[in-house]
């Protein structure tokens, strides 16, 4: 939706007079070419503005602004009456079945539009997603595993836990061996360490020793720098059937894998890395991508960035997904940042280990967040925002493991830290104090908790603290 009119004719005489001159080949942009000039009109940014029409001129010899810059606004012909942002909320808000009904509305009135590509994409991806993450919630196997057959762009390296749940439901549905397989396949298509690691830990669970043994192999073939970390995993998990130190010589050429099944595949789209040679610049999305991060709409964003050419994209593109719950992506993403650091521009160095951290502690990796929160140069409020996730972390994890003098402490210092303490924390903590003999701070505690809020939860506690 235009949102103001242009009125820049300084600006559009400077823009006229910049792209001035001929083409020695014809490349003009299309209406899809300009949604970041069009964005730019629309707030009214000049500097932006500027830039991006030396990007397309660039990009684009032959294109050339009209002379009046509002009539770049004007929507095409065929989608006038279409409100694709529409269809795109719904979309976010998980209402697949109304999106398609405006979908098949809009195709029946509005003679030649059709959905854009990336717009099916994300509705079939995320429709599949959350199918496929209610089946496994509900342990349902069978449905599951007919879910990730028939839609196998969900099991990608991107979303790799999806494949460790795929696993989980054919140990459920008795079809170990199907199991092992996707471990398998798994380790062979995701081949960072931060990938291959906990798949190994995973399979070993389930796979005999000969097997595991076995996805090492496939594991050190597909990632060869990596054999020293990977021959002490095998260590920890085998024991005694670690493999004898190798030397540096890449391996010798093994015979071609038998073909993966669709369930587990190595995505064109997983985020490169550094080691990849991904430059740090250059993806003519950045714009685009950026803008979309900015208001907020991450399925946009993400389907914006597919396949992203530069780390610039790639850094936007992390924030996207972190935000739209799929940090085991962000993370991939915002360690090529992090090792990119300035380069890419100023402080997203230090907002890139930010991002690693909190992706981190989304997945519940307490100890590496909290590594990466000690080694970065974090603002004060990043760096207090990653305290706190990191003391309700031990804090719940030391209660559950017994450890209840530790969890108090934990509890403790957050309260220090945030100036006061949720209360579903302040329950545990107060179970906690009870379950170390302080019975009378647990009475106290589950005392105050009842006068503030009296629930189910704090009249079991105080009976409890009172012997009842």
């Amino acid at each position: 939706m235009i949102r103001s009119r242009v009125r820049h004719p300084a600006l559009i005489a400077a823009v006229l007079a910049c792209l001035a001159g001929g083409s020695a080949y014809a490349q003009t942009a299309s209406y899809d070419d300009l949604r970041a000039l069009r964005y730019y009109l629309q707030q009214g940014d000049d500097e932006a503005t500027r830039a991006e029409l030396r990007r397309l001129r660039a990009a684009y010899p032959d294109w050339r602004p009209p002379s009046d810059m509002n009539d770049l606004l004007v929507p095409q012909a065929t989608t006038a009456n279409v409100d694709e942002g529409a269809i795109w909320r719904l979309i976010e808000r998980k209402d697949y079945a109304a999106a398609r009904r405006e979908i098949d509305t809009n195709r029946q009135a509005v003679s030649g539009w059709t959905p854009p590509a990336d717009m099916l994409r994300v509705l079939e991806t995320n429709e599949a997603q959350d199918a496929f993450t209610s089946a496994t919630a509900a342990r349902n196997a069978a449905d599951a595993i007919a879910i990730a057959r028939r839609s196998p762009q969900i099991m990608s390296c991107e979303r790799i836990n999806n494949a460790w749940l795929l696993s989980d439901m054919y140990v459920l549905a008795g079809q170990t061996a199907a199991a092992v397989t996707t471990y398998r396949n798994t380790v062979q298509s995701c081949t960072g360490y931060s990938q291959m690691e906990p798949t190994l830990e995973k399979a070993s669970a389930v796979a005999s020793q000969a097997d595991l043994a076995s996805m090492f192999d496939v594991a050190r073939t597909a990632n060869w720098a990596e054999t020293p970390r990977l021959n002490a995993l095998q260590q920890r998990l085998l024991g005694g059937g670690a493999p004898a130190p190798q030397t540096a010589a890449a391996p010798a050429p093994r015979a071609a894998p038998a073909p993966r099944p669709q369930a587990v595949a190595a995505p064109p789209s997983a985020p490169a890395t550094n080691s990849s040679g991904l430059p740090v610049r250059g993806d003519g999305r950045l714009a685009e991508v950026r803008a979309l991060k900015e208001r907020e709409q991450y399925a946009r964003c993400i389907a914006a960035s597919q396949n992203p050419r530069s780390l610039d994209v790639l850094y936007e593109r992390s924030w996207c997904l972190y935000s739209h719950d799929r940090p085991t992506e962000s993370l991939v993403g915002f360690q090529a940042s992090a090792a990119a650091g300035d380069a890419i521009g100023p402080n997203v160095g230090r907002d890139a280990h930010y991002g690693l951290a909190l992706s981190y502690l989304n997945l519940n990796m307490t100890e590496q967040g909290a590594q990466i929160a000690t080694r970065a140069r974090l603002t004060d409020t990043q760096r207090a925002e990653v305290e706190s996730i990191v003391l309700d972390q031990r804090g719940v994890k030391a209660y559950r493991n017994g450890d209840y003098r530790q969890s108090i402490a934990y509890f403790n210092a957050l309260e220090q830290l945030k100036g006061g303490l949720r209360r579903d924390l302040s329950i545990l903590r107060a179970y906690a104090l009870l379950n170390s003999g302080q019975r009378v701070q647990a009475k106290s505690e589950f005392e105050r908790l009842h006068a503030q809020l009296a629930t189910a939860e704090t009249r079991q506690g105080l009976n409890a603290a009172l012997g009842n």
